[in-house]
């Protein structure tokens, strides 16, 4: 995400010459080892890009052609892989220049679409996290009532909510950006001297968003701490009893009846004679809910290490773009450590399409039926 760390960029500029004098002059490093240490850079980041394409682009592929997929949890999971598809094609590429020359050479054009693609996919990558959760917590809390709600057109619903915002916090910087011709423009900065921006912008991008995954990843490990600890009273099994009724004319029937009959009167023809044989028979219900439960218990942990595993790259990130604008001259940080949060943020996009091919069974099963067809094929 290129607002904060653009600004960042723009604070060093005005830090103490001694601050600056102390990193920018690497007197231990030579030309060659610099050098080679940028090709080295470059390297790992288009490695890091590159798995970025392809892990989103299976997820996607493993949706699109795997019939038991086409659900509408799924659609949101399937959005967030697009979404984090275009990091990887829109920003990402873009970035490796940037952050290995420190130079911006594309024009204004460029520099006010890339902040913008930036921002926005960055941003609704983080909101599709909390779509998914919210979708999960209403299907654990409220499962009867959200089931009849819980269809393609909601989740296209709550897609459209995720983007809509993510634009309403893109879209303001470039109502007072400083148009620069091409000769003049060595950097793509966003003008973070609108400080209520910065903090509209990293609210709305990561904070809130944090605090309500919190709550709601705390709300469902909850639920389902409590359906496993109380589990149904008649929990996969029941018994019931099977009368075996035979007339005289020695025809026989087999009833079942949850409760047993102590007597039996016959108002016409032939008395009848009972034999009441208690047999153990599965309880099909039951059964799908101790599956459900599995799964939901499944979908549950993989979700808790979504979670982690965006708090770990995105809050460095985070704090750092709030924090420096705000305080100014009074701070400072390093340009290559800003630059490690950055990417941080952007392995948040490999780290997803990973998370789900790893630890969702269906995923991982539909996934490999993908790859073994493509083999045979």
């Amino acid at each position: 995400m290129s607002l904060p760390n653009q600004s960042a960029e723009g604070l060093l500029q005005g830090a103490p010459n001694r601050s600056l004098n102390a990193t920018a002059t690497p007197g231990a490093w030579d030309p060659g080892t610099l050098q080679a240490l940028k090709i080295a850079l470059v390297v790992l980041l288009s490695i890091i890009t590159l798995a970025t394409v392809l892990s989103n682009a299976f997820v996607l592929t493993t949706i699109f052609l795997t019939r038991k997929l086409h659900t509408p949890a799924n659609c949101l999971i399937g959005s967030l892989a697009m979404t984090d598809l275009l990091v990887s094609i829109l920003v990402m590429p873009i970035s490796i220049a940037y952050t290995t020359t420190h130079t911006w050479s594309f024009g204004q054009l460029l520099c006010d679409i890339w902040l913008s693609s930036d921002i926005t996919c960055c941003t609704a990558s983080i909101l599709h996290l909390c779509v998914i959760a919210l979708d999960r917590y209403w299907a654990i809390t409220d499962a009867l009532e959200y089931s009849k709600r819980r269809t393609v057109g909601h989740a296209a619903a709550m897609i459209t909510v995720v983007w809509a915002i993510s634009v309403c916090i893109s879209i303001p910087p470039l109502f007072w950006r400083q148009a620069k011709t091409h000769e003049e423009m060595s950097d793509c900065l966003v003008n973070t001297s609108q400080i209520s921006y910065t903090i509209y912008s990293t609210c709305g991008a990561f904070y809130i968003p944090s605090v309500l995954l919190i709550i709601l990843y705390g709300r469902i490990y909850m639920a389902a701490r409590n359906r496993i600890l109380n589990p149904p009273s008649l929990y996969g099994k029941r018994f019931t009893t099977a009368h075996l009724i035979t007339g005289s004319a020695g025809s026989s029937l087999c009833s079942l009846n949850p409760s047993l009959h102590e007597g039996h009167s016959h108002s016409a023809g032939s008395p009848l004679f009972f034999n009441h044989v208690k047999i153990k028979l599965a309880d099909s219900v039951l059964e799908r809910k101790r599956i459900s439960a599995a799964r939901e218990r499944k979908a549950t942990k993989t979700l808790g290490i979504i979670l982690g595993a965006f708090i770990v790259c995105w809050l460095p990130f985070f704090v750092a773009s709030l924090v420096l604008p705000i305080c100014r001259d009074s701070c400072w940080i390093h340009p290559a450590l800003f630059d490690f949060f950055t990417w941080l943020g952007y392995l948040n996009s490999l780290i997803n399409p990973i998370i789900y091919t790893m630890f969702n069974e269906e995923f991982r099963q539909a996934f490999q039926k993908v790859v073994r067809f493509r083999k045979t094929s």
